[in-house]
């Protein structure tokens, strides 16, 4: 990948690739770290699901019918980032998040929130390495058809008004 990545609105024909993607990149980031239960809840056809209810504010990056990475944003929050194996460190997670943060902005939001799980230090770094600050440690309640799972997370913040961004 160049530097001149850029983001884009995911369009459905995308939906089964990119509901594949998140559940490794879900997997590889959390599957050790969350449990079990939670785990075997999170199934491609739950991705499926949660990514075709979103799909207005999903972002992709990549050629169109085979996207590298997603980013959804609900709210203040950058709700969910997911890269492909393949296109970690090229520098699509950072463009991602910095579309996230400039959709944010554009809502009025003057500070954005994400949810780290607790232990996954590969995304925390990454997230500090783009200006986010770990402001608390807080609780996600996670609702799934297995039942409600409450995990530990740290809670990331970051100004993302214009002028703050600069």
């Amino acid at each position: 990948m160049n530097g001149a990545m850029s983001a884009r609105a995911a369009e459905a024909r995308e939906i089964d690739h990119l509901a594949r993607l998140w559940h490794e990149g879900w997997n590889d980031a959390h599957g050790k770290l969350a449990p079990e239960g939670l785990v075997r809840a999170r199934t491609p056809e739950l991705f499926r699901s949660r990514l075709t209810a979103a799909l207005d504010t999903t972002r992709v990056i990549g050629p169109v019918g085979a996207p590298l990475g997603l980013c959804m944003i609900k709210d203040d929050e950058l709700y969910q980032l997911y890269v492909a194996r393949q296109a970690r460190g090229t520098g699509a997670a950072a463009a991602l998040v910095a579309d996230a943060e400039a959709r944010l902005a554009a809502r009025g939001f003057a500070t954005a929130w994400l949810a780290c799980a607790i232990g996954n230090d590969r995304a925390a770094r990454f997230y500090e390495k783009c200006g986010w600050v770990m402001a608390r440690e807080a609780v996600n309640r996670l609702e799934t058809p297995a039942g409600v799972f409450e995990i530990a997370i740290w809670r990331y913040e970051k100004a993302v008004r214009p002028e703050q961004l600069r």
